[in-house]
């Protein structure tokens, strides 16, 4: 048995701290270890099926139809396990029978996957059409020449390793930041906005002209996306990959370091906060909602504008943790308040920053780290941009093959629980969508308050850790009384690599234990 529960964990994704639960609250406070779930939601597996149809949801809770259902063949009904809901196939389920299962009623296939780019595979569904991923690179000037020159070189690699769809973008920053206008090749065309002033999305869309590209058309996506990228916004700043390879590489060839003069004994003025603020007011203006991925590549501390993490004076030392625990470092604070609030933006359009940083010196994550986490990114810390730490990571990321992280976008996450089971939060690269519900508990650990999840971005080796909460006394199940199974399901909606909509549904059992039956057998 205990090899068999390894094969489905194995599968499956999901890793529990107990195989069998307590029933009542007191017996689970009792727990030295809590009741939790080590989740794995894109998790790659060949015995996971693709079912190229749309899935069947229970009308009074989420749940979707699962192994665990029980199925009047006769009736044509699915009794839900999680609310015992009584629900109709649809007319195209018309030929199920015992012999003539779908594939998500199969006994062992408790994880299936739905792909849900296929208009048409389900008669009255409508899905949205595939998307390609979105890559806008933004990459800090204020460096030696040497360095600059080691990051260029990575840049035209893995614009050459991109897919050949890959929408690409280029902002660079130092004292000031240029949005780079790829779509106008005949010569360079750079938007400039002040490093010391913070901006607002909408004053991005105004100054870069995109005030009508960031409407939705009819179905939910821009009108550039559904119509080849025909509209002005995407095509001027958000190119193919194949389209604007040459333009990228004269324009990185072209690029110097920051040329803003620096005093002696005073830092660079470097503007990440702006800089990073007007990639994510770009992305939104143009791509909202789908998934993208903003590429910092960082060369030292912020020292201007919104973000500042230092005087540009030398002899102002870097904060260290003593100046954190002692409330000594005073841009701390402000500059955190920033990044929360960048975070949100990005969070609610479904992007991703990853940050590589390289400098013998601190850059500032410590305050960045709040877009980093909660939009599931990476960050990567090398001594140099020449350094292999760097040069393998960042290839790592454009990768094919058995070396691909298989980085995904925009992923939701929804938690079904049976009844007296409660959630109490999630640990991990995740985000709260505030989504109340009757398995909410009131203790929280981690992102919690909710049953829904946002997951920007997510790859092959993503892990959530899902904390649990019993919520039945003693009274209100006497032995015998209720269902000796307790269920979970795990619903992932995300964005695959090559851009197609996919839906991973993972549904698992474990039993109920009651304290006074155990220490009888005891």
């Amino acid at each position: 048995m205990s090899e068999m529960g390894a094969d489905q964990e194995g599968i499956d994704g999901v890793r529990m701290t107990w195989n069998v639960w307590p029933r009542t609250k007191v017996e689970a406070s009792k727990c030295v270890i809590p009741i939790a779930a080590s989740v794995s939601p894109i998790r790659s597996h060949p015995d996971i099926p693709t079912l190229p149809y749309a899935p069947l949801r229970c009308k009074t809770c989420i749940s979707l139809l699962n192994p665990f259902c029980r199925v009047d063949f006769a009736a044509k009904i699915w009794i839900c396990p999680f609310c015992f809901q009584r629900n109709h196939f649809p007319h195209h389920y018309s030929m199920i029978s015992e012999s003539n299962l779908p594939g998500e009623l199969y006994p062992q296939y408790t994880t299936v996957e739905y792909s849900l780019s296929n208009p048409g595979a389900v008669p009255d569904v409508a899905a949205p059409q595939s998307i390609p991923p979105v890559f806008l690179f933004v990459l800090d000037t204020c460096m030696i020449e040497e360095e600059l020159g080691f990051v260029k070189s990575a840049l035209k690699r893995a614009i050459g390793l991109l897919p050949e769809n890959a929408l690409v973008g280029f902002v660079s920053f130092g004292t000031q930041v240029q949005v780079h206008e790829l779509g106008f090749s005949e010569i360079s065309k750079v938007y400039v906005f002040r490093g010391s002033k913070e901006i607002s999305k909408d004053q991005v869309l105004e100054q870069l002209g995109l005030g009508g590209a960031g409407r939705r058309a009819v179905g939910g996506y821009p009108k550039g996306v559904q119509n080849g990228y025909a509209s002005s916004g995407v095509t001027r700043f958000l190119l193919p990959a194949s389209d604007c390879e040459y333009t990228l590489n004269s324009l990185l060839d072209e690029l110097q370091t920051d040329q803003w003069p620096v005093q002696p004994g005073h830092r660079a003025s470097r503007c990440t906060g702006v800089a990073l603020s007007v990639a994510a007011g770009l992305l939104g203006a143009c791509l909202p909602g789908t998934g993208a991925r903003i590429i910092a590549l960082v060369g030292g501390p912020c020292t201007e504008g919104p973000g500042t993490i230092i005087s540009k004076d030398l002899s102002d030392p870097v904060r260290s943790h003593k100046d954190l625990d002692k409330d000594a470092a005073p841009y701390f604070k402000k500059a955190v308040q920033f990044y929360e609030n960048i975070a949100k933006q990005m969070v609610s359009q479904g992007h991703v920053l990853d940050l590589f940083a390289s400098a013998l010196d601190q850059v500032g994550v410590a305050e960045m780290k709040v877009v980093v986490e909660r939009t599931g990114g990476l960050v990567v810390l090398a001594e140099s941009f020449g350094h292999s730490v760097f040069k393998d990571s960042f290839k790592r990321i454009f990768e094919e093959g058995e070396q691909s992280l298989g980085l995904s976008f925009n992923g939701t996450l929804e938690i079904n629980c049976s009844k007296d089971i409660k959630i109490q939060g999630i640990i991990g690269p995740c985000t709260s969508l505030e989504k109340k519900g009757p398995s909410v508990a009131d203790t929280v650990i981690g992102e919690g308050s909710t049953t829904s999840w946002k997951m920007c971005g997510l790859d092959k080796t993503t892990c959530l850790t899902v904390f649990f909460d019993i919520s039945s006394s003693d009274r209100s199940n006497p032995p015998g009384t209720s269902n000796p199974q307790l269920y979970l399901q795990f619903i992932v909606s995300y964005q695959n690599p090559e851009g197609q909509t996919r839906l991973r549904v993972t549904t698992v059992t474990r039993r109920w234990v009651d304290s006074a039956v155990s220490s009888e057998v005891g």
